[in-house]
């Protein structure tokens, strides 16, 4: 009888007592109970959901048996590399064809004048202007066939892919040209590739072709084709050395007149001849084959392929050289899904607009753009409570993406991060970064502030630009992600910098449709990359990480030692020397004589100013420039991001006492003017050109009103170009 009372007290309420029980609530608790239940809903409905990857993210990569180590893609049923993602796209012509037809002839591309909306060619627009082009050029005495090289020496524009797309539709190779190679190195290259007709934007270039053939240094220059327009005189020019100078509008003209049919490339045929700036000596020609781009792109498209595959509706904006393989490769992947693709004007400073009025969804950047914006975000977060907000925004952003969570509409995006977002145009839904090595605090908070998906890849021109990519979901940083699908990796010893690939370490090496073919008339340069397997050797050290992925962390090439014997990798101070908010550009220079490094700095005429009246320095551009205290605050700034890197202090160009107690010497000044700076000022130049090494343009840089220079143990400036405080410095570079 207990035993029946105790259950009756414990039995569950009916539902008419429970009505009873909530008649006798007051009414705010009741709509308090009704908002948690509608909010608990719309939550559930609402929440966010992390992006399924497309493979298991603790293990990106597998070891291929028998290959000595190498490793492919999760991604690939078998061993064999991915060469064509669509069956109908072998060639960038099919490619091409393919984006005709499944835009259903949609806008293709755009441009646009200051201060008016984008004006688009559509995809039959662009493929008619493309054929009458390659018709004009078999009119000019070109054959259909992959030995006939076509220069293009512009900025990214529309003509540029009407060209290009030209070219490839009569089976022609195209060879890029561009302002950073200078007047020595664009000559070289006219008569490497015997480029008998260049396409230029600007008669400005026309006049540096010109004064190349009147000077009988480019003697085989027969035709130049301008896009702007241009005086009688230039035309004058031309004829007195016998080069004919024709407008772009008379060659479609030309070719509409005379129209062919198209005789399409096979995919083993060359498509490009990509001249990549080395750090010595001339440009090296890499022969890119459609079927090298196209392996490249279809990894890309494979990888993606569930997450952010380009659509019909998606919008490219055009800003990174065209004559590079890492914006060839974007864009063809672009066109062979029928998207867009939106032309800056051509002036970087306008850009931001661009971006406004364009309003892409895809952003390739390179991490110099990312710096910039890295620390003009922080610049502005000028207050205690400002920066305190950001900070903890993006803390909270950043524990979504470890849990594999995107979106760009939480709580944070819309009071902290939506001007960010707005400032690329508010749509952007795909990043790549590549090119250069990009701070893991920059790209997690980027990643975290944008929320779009923000992909890290490597490679190099050798490898049609990508070999590593981060997967999808995989949003941490501090590695360039698995092989992509249409290559395997491996790393292979050197043992002078002691590493061992059996331990996880070595030299980056890569095999794959997407491996070029070797370097033009180069048989030398050619067996220095490829070795007899067909492995290109990158230069890079790698290391793999437990997850499969890869993580670069030296340099093979580009090393020096210092007198007391400890190697150097100046790319690697270099780019921890960029993240200084001042700093545009570092160069970082030794000498196996001298035991300690100099740097020369060219200050950012954006950030400068501002960053310095912060410390309580004001002044203008160039009175700052020549302030000492400014010049100590920057180098003082260098030094703390090196510390906190972990550079040794022989790495550092600061003269602190554990840097000289490492040394174990004393810096006489008469030793250090012993250098050879007019070597240096030549490796400056060579340097700068490369993009790997600065980021930006070596003209800029030479051209540029002030420039710091930091030796080990002394500070100097340079003013207007040398004025500093060692006259034979100054008069040797002079002479130089």
């Amino acid at each position: 009888m207990q035993a029946h009372e105790l259950f009756r007290y414990f039995r569950m309420p009916e539902l008419v007592d429970f009505r009873q029980y909530v008649r006798t609530l007051p009414t705010n608790t009741l709509m308090g109970f009704g908002a948690f239940a509608a909010l608990t809903t719309f939550w559930y409905a609402t929440r966010p959901r992390a992006l399924k990857p497309p493979c298991d993210l603790s293990m990106q990569s597998v070891e291929v048996a028998g290959s000595g180590g190498a490793r492919r893609s999760t991604l690939l049923d078998s061993d064999e590399p991915l060469v064509c993602f669509y069956e109908d796209v072998t060639t960038l012509y099919e490619g091409f064809q393919r984006g005709i037809h499944v835009s259903n002839n949609g806008p293709c591309l755009g441009s646009r004048k200051p201060d008016q909306p984008y004006e688009w060619l559509s995809y039959k627009q662009v493929a008619e202007l493309s054929e009458c082009i390659g018709s004009a050029l078999l009119q000019k005495g070109f054959k259909a066939a992959p030995d006939q090289f076509v220069g293009i020496f512009a900025q990214n524009r529309p003509e540029w892919v009407i060209i290009e797309q030209g070219c490839f539709a009569y089976s022609m190779v195209i060879v890029p040209l561009y302002d950073t190679l200078g007047s020595e190195a664009i000559t070289y290259i006219l008569n490497k590739a015997e480029l008998s007709l260049v396409f230029v934007d600007k008669p400005e270039k026309a006049k540096l072709l010109l004064e190349g053939v009147e000077n009988k240094l480019t003697p085989g220059l027969k035709i130049i084709v301008l896009m702007d327009a241009y005086g009688s005189e230039l035309v004058e020019r031309g004829k007195k050395c016998g080069v004919e100078v024709i407008s772009m509008k008379a060659m479609e003209d030309l070719g509409r007149a005379n129209r062919q049919k198209p005789k399409p490339p096979a995919p083993e045929d060359l498509a490009v001849v990509c001249f990549t700036s080395g750090t010595t000596g001339n440009p090296k020609g890499a022969l890119i084959t459609h079927r090298n781009v196209v392996s490249d792109c279809s990894a890309f498209v494979k990888m993606t392929e569930n997450t952010v595959i380009p659509r019909p509706d998606d919008i490219l904006i055009s800003f990174l050289p065209l004559a590079h393989m890492f914006e060839r490769v974007v864009e063809c992947v672009m066109l062979c899904h029928g998207a867009k693709i939106g032309f800056f004007q051509g002036d970087i400073r306008l850009l931001m607009d661009d971006l406004k009025v364009l309003q892409p969804t895809v952003f390739p950047v390179v991490p110099r753009l990312l710096n910039r914006m890295f620390d003009r975000i922080f610049g502005q977060a000028n207050t205690t409570l400002k920066r305190w907000l950001l900070d903890f925004a993006s803390k909270r952003k950043e524990a979504e993406l470890r849990s594999g969570i995107i979106r760009n509409n939480s709580l944070w995006d819309k009071l902290i991060f939506r001007k960010i977002q707005s400032s690329l145009g508010g749509r952007v839904r795909l990043m790549v970064t590549g090119a250069a090595p990009v701070s893991a605090t920059v790209l997690t908070f980027l990643r975290a502030a944008l929320g779009c998906q923000f992909y890290e890849g490597y490679g190099q021109t050798e490898c049609t630009a990508g070999c590593c990519l981060t997967m999808p979901g995989d949003w941490t940083a501090g590695h360039v992600g698995a092989p992509m699908p249409c290559n395997l990796i491996k790393l292979v010893d050197v043992e002078e910098m002691n590493y061992i690939a059996a331990k996880g370490e070595g030299e980056v090496c890569v095999k794959g449709p997407n491996v070029f073919q070797g370097y033009l008339k180069d048989p030398a340069k050619t067996a220095e990359a490829l070795d007899k397997d067909g492995w290109l050797h990158t230069g890079d050290i790698g290391k793999w990480l437990p997850n499969g992925t890869l993580k670069i962390i030296d340099r093979k090439k580009h090393i020096f030692k210092l007198a007391q014997g400890e190697y150097i990798a100046p790319e690697k101070i270099e780019n921890i020397y960029l993240r200084s908010e001042p700093v545009a550009q570092v160069f970082v220079h030794g000498e196996s004589l001298q035991a300690f490094l100099i740097a020369i700095v060219v200050p950012d005429i954006e950030t400068l100013c501002s960053w310095a009246r912060k410390r309580g320095l004001d002044g203008s551009f160039e009175e700052l420039c020549r302030n000492k205290d400014v010049k100590k605050a920057i180098l003082e700034d260098m030094v703390r991001l090196g510390k906190d890197s972990g550079l040794k202090p022989f790495e550092q160009v600061c003269p602190s006492s554990e840097c000289m107690n490492s040394f174990k010497t004393n810096f006489p000044l008469e030793d250090f003017l012993q250098v050879d700076y007019i070597s240096i000022w030549g490796d400056l130049r060579t340097y700068m050109r490369n993009e790997k090494r600065s980021g930006l343009t070596g003209e800029r840089v030479l051209n540029q009103e002030h420039v710091l220079s930091f030796p080990g143990h002394q500070n100097m400036i340079w003013n207007p170009v040398l004025r500093i405080g060692c006259p034979s410095f100054a008069e040797k570079v002079q002479r130089g």
